[in-house]
């Protein structure tokens, strides 16, 4: 019986910036919550991942009308996007690179990854976001992500993982 309750939408949404508008407003609406309380809930969960589009499922009960929000986790390219500051991956990826990160900005992209990725350490996740920049022309120190990939996979860097193998 329950389960009729609990009505689950979906968005996708630029983090920070959900209105009453379309998506939101037209599909929460006929459901009778507060959709101004949803908007800045949502706004609030989301505004560390400004200028990325973000997953946000809004889970409304429609008999007694509350609400919760469940954030999901940019992809690795929207955050590697917006932490190079770039609009774009590059359209010719290997030859042409169009922007560059510090391995410190990897490893944060890294750690916001790291509970949706199925790699076992954050060593694997920046292994995965190195991957990423590379498909995106994007450097990483200023080198090739390739050559950063094994530098990591010779045990450079070691320091940064530290604490980190198991969790």
């Amino acid at each position: 019986m329950s389960m009729s309750e609990e009505k689950s939408l979906e968005f996708l949404i630029e983090g920070g910036s959900a209105t009453a508008g379309p998506p939101i407003g037209p599909a929460l609406g006929p459901l009778g919550v507060n959709v101004p309380a949803i908007v800045e809930a949502i706004n609030k969960e989301t505004k560390d991942f400004s200028g990325m589009r973000v997953p946000v499922k809004v889970i409304v009960n429609t008999r007694t009308k509350a609400f919760r929000i469940e954030v999901g986790t940019p992809t690795t390219a929207a955050l590697i996007v917006k932490e190079a500051g770039i609009s774009k991956g590059s359209g010719k990826a290997g030859s042409e690179f169009v922007g560059n990160l510090s391995l410190e900005q990897v490893l944060k992209i890294a750690r916001i990854r790291l509970g949706k990725s199925l790699a076992k350490s954050l060593k694997d996740v920046v292994k995965e976001v190195l991957g990423t920049c590379l498909s995106m022309g994007v450097r990483v120190d200023g080198k090739n992500p390739k050559e950063m990939l094994k530098e990591i996979i010779e045990g450079k860097h070691g320091e940064l993982f530290k604490g980190t193998e198991h969790h």
